[in-house]
């Protein structure tokens, strides 16, 4: 049996956001284990070109983070047993407001958070002093510096599945291995691993290389019709099985 939880991903107001609640629906009703809700912005300037429209395009129709929030509240008391992480630029916390976003998430009962830039360390600590774990992500290849940063981190790490341009670190070329080579180093938190996750022997190398959980995206969104969507997800978390 898998410990390997699913991650779907939510361009939350895309293409707004009462077709984003009915989304979600489908999504948790056909076995996924977290939901990742990304919060629009006009400059997604470190996502895809496909994920970067859906969110600029989200933010034209909406940019009240307010009525984001009330609905993400409606996700959380929906749908008590599904985890829930937010994915947020950096200048949209500063936007928003930095107390008013870490109030909004307590409320929301959410912890963990892709958090997006780095004008600078000031935000990030803020958020990790008031309690919200703050996920470090590193790449296929264990950058020294990632792998430090991951160390001294509060929350989960999001771990590059397959190989970048830098290939791997010598002596760690598969996915079992590098998760391996993590949790020698000491990592303790949960492990989810992201990007290229596009059919379901992608998800079966996650779970038989000992991840937490994987995130599903593109592959995930581009599903238009909510049976295609339900199939996608069931067969996945079946083929693990």
């Amino acid at each position: 049996m898998s410990n390997c939880k699913f991650i779907g991903y939510l361009s939350f107001g895309y293409p707004n956001i009462e077709e984003s609640l009915k989304r979600a629906e489908v999504y948790v009703n056909s076995g996924c284990d977290i939901l990742e809700i990304d919060l629009p912005t006009n400059n997604p300037f470190l996502d895809s070109e496909f994920i970067g429209n859906r969110m600029k395009k989200a933010y034209e129709n909406c940019s009240n983070y307010e009525k984001y929030f009330e609905n993400i509240q409606i996700l959380r008391n929906k749908y008590k047993n599904v985890g829930m992480l937010i994915l947020a630029y950096e200048h949209t916390i500063i936007e928003y407001g930095v107390d008013k976003f870490i109030n909004k998430c307590k409320e929301t009962g959410i912890e963990d958070i892709i958090f997006v830039g780095n004008k600078d360390e000031k935000t990030k600590n803020e958020l990790i002093k008031k309690g919200l774990k703050i996920s470090t992500y590193v790449q296929y290849h264990l950058d020294d510096l990632e792998v430090q940063n991951a160390l001294n981190s509060n929350g989960f790490v999001y771990l590059q599945a397959k190989p970048g341009k830098k290939g791997f670190k010598e002596n760690y070329e598969t996915l079992n291995e590098v998760i391996k080579y993590l949790r020698k180093k000491g990592i303790k938190q949960s492990i989810y691993c992201g990007v290229g996750i596009s059919e379901k022997e992608d998800f079966k190398m996650v779970n038989d290389a000992g991840a937490d959980a994987a995130f599903v995206g593109s592959s995930l969104l581009k599903k238009e019709t909510f049976e295609d969507i339900e199939n996608m997800i069931k067969t996945w978390k079946n083929y693990i099985k």
